[in-house]
């Protein structure tokens, strides 16, 4: 099932946005030999990279929560954004999706993006389903070395909050909300406040290796080390360069 934004541009395949997810994700059925998986992921790699762009675009532009997004950007050590989260089932639901990490250096310049998926799964009566799309402010250093080390579970190694807005969010700092990372969530444009707790945050290598040639890409020697670079990912580098930190 392809699903399409409001104006018309097709978004990321339902099946691949959940591709590697384990018990929540669907399968593909990708070919067996090595080129047509890479071919898989490098397609997947490329689509998630342009979706982004869009995903940024639309959060920072809300009038409902964009000022916020805005102000919290400008000190946030790393961004990771999804441009879907799939949620939904029948009696047995999860949800997940695959996007982008990338970090700001010292010089204020944001590095080339690495690919993380998300998911988490519950049980009860669920029906229906919903598409949203998710972006994740990482709030400190503890927050991105945790992140970027391995799979990491949100409430575990780190805290995660929705991320305020409205009626006294002016007074919300990162530091009395007690949390590594805040989360923003719309769904055909509208704040949903999808909480992240329990949601597991792990690497895919395998889109790394694919968006950049290079077997020794991963999320570490792209984002900190500066490794790796492809200019298919500038737009979105110059769409977080508009949020500058405050001096």
């Amino acid at each position: 099932m392809t699903i399409r934004n409001p104006k018309g541009k097709m978004l990321i395949d339902r099946r691949t946005a959940l591709t590697g997810l384990g018990g929540v994700a669907l399968t593909t059925g990708l070919g067996t030999s090595a080129w047509a998986d890479t071919a898989g992921d490098l397609k997947t790699a490329n689509e998630v990279v342009a979706e982004a762009v869009y995903t940024v675009e639309k959060m920072s532009r809300s009038k409902e929560f964009g000022a916020y997004v805005r102000a919290y950007m400008k000190t946030a050590r790393a961004v990771i954004v999804f441009p879907q989260i799939i949620k939904g089932g029948f009696f047995v639901g999860g949800e997940g999706g695959t996007g982008v990490l990338l970090a700001r250096g010292e010089n204020d310049q944001w590095s080339y993006p690495a690919f993380f998926s998300m998911a988490s799964g519950s049980f009860g009566l669920q029906f229906g389903g919903q598409v949203s799309e998710m972006m994740l402010l990482v709030m400190t250093g503890k927050g991105l070395d945790a992140i970027l080390n391995n799979k990491v579970k949100v409430g575990g190694e780190i805290n995660g909050a929705i991320g305020p807005f409205g009626a006294g969010a002016e007074a919300s700092t990162t530091s009395n909300l007690n949390t590594d990372v805040l989360s923003y969530s719309i769904s055909e444009g509208a704040f949903i406040g999808a909480a992240i707790e329990g949601a597991y945050i792990f690497p895919r290598d395998s889109l790394d290796t694919a968006f950049y040639n290079d077997s020794g890409a991963n999320a570490r020697s792209v984002v900190i080390d500066g490794q790796f670079a492809n200019a298919a990912a500038d737009p979105i580098r110059g769409e977080l360069a508009k949020y500058q930190r405050d001096s």
